[in-house]
């Protein structure tokens, strides 16, 4: 009995052993080296993240658009630098590439919450929205009216894109209404995609960005616009907390654009109401 428990233990010293030995020959996680202003400037390579979108980067006929992009193009031109674009639909995936280098700024419209503060750097305010809710007009609806007050958003099915800011919203929404709103986040859509969807009748709610749908109105009489999710918001860009430098910088070129009259023509070009 005793040379049993004396076989079992060397095996189980055995075991550890092994494991110690095969734990030492894995590779260290690389260590990140801090990437600011002064290594981007010695690279001359400045890499934002953004989707494929009208408000991000697409490409129409043998043109690059995009509000996200052109303004990029813009910031190239009074920095200096060569600007270099991601695509990525997911805004956690575009966060993992920020915190790993990947990128240097998350180049999106993304609301300033104390949330997002406490892991990220964000620049001036870029723009003024709100989400609002997209649903079909009494016309386009069997005579259906839009919804317009929050209760009556209990029990129904919303949609939005994969990590949407507008997901933190609703959730509480929920509390304030005290009842359930089931939340879809569709990992194919972007909330351009889903607005069409709402418009053809194949889903009745999505959540977006108000400069976002309001783009599309003409094109889409069949969509309401007029229900409110969230109040005016200010939302940015989105940099590293080790990058101050680059965020001065990023906000002095933010502002030479907006003296110049080139951040105006540009927005003009994608939202055609006033901010």
């Amino acid at each position: 009995m005793k040379f049993s428990k004396q076989i079992v233990l060397y095996a189980v010293l055995l075991f550890l052993a092994a494991r110690i030995m095969y734990l030492l020959r894995q590779p260290l996680a690389p260590h990140l080296t801090p990437r600011d202003y002064a290594e981007i400037k010695e690279e001359g390579i400045l890499r934002i993240i953004t989707e494929y979108s009208p408000s991000g980067y697409f490409i129409s006929g043998d043109t690059t658009e995009g509000f996200q992009y052109e303004l990029s193009r813009a910031i190239a031109e009074i920095s200096g630098l060569e600007v270099h674009v991601l695509l990525e639909m997911s805004l956690m995936e575009s966060f993992k590439a920020l915190e790993n280098n990947k990128c240097d700024i998350v180049a999106q419209n993304i609301p300033l919450t104390s949330e997002i503060k406490d892991h990220y750097l964000f620049t001036e305010p870029i723009v003024l929205n709100k989400q609002i809710l997209v649903q079909r007009t009494a016309h386009a609806n069997g005579g259906i009216e839009p919804l317009r007050n929050h209760l009556d958003l209990a029990g129904k099915t919303i949609h939005v894109p994969k990590d949407s800011p507008a997901l933190h919203r609703l959730k509480h929404l929920e509390h304030e209404i005290g009842d359930s709103v089931y939340v879809i986040e569709d990992e194919t859509c972007s909330a351009e995609q889903l607005i069409i969807k709402v418009a053809k009748g194949e889903i009745d709610y999505a959540v977006c960005d108000r400069l976002i749908a309001v783009t599309l109105k003409d094109k889409l009489p069949e969509i309401d616009l007029n229900t409110d999710i969230s109040f005016t918001q200010q939302q940015a860009w989105v940099l590293r907390k080790n990058s101050p430098v680059l965020a001065d910088s990023l906000n002095q070129w933010i502002g030479k654009a907006r003296e110049s009259g080139l951040f105006d023509e540009i927005y003009k070009r994608y939202y055609s109401i006033s901010h």
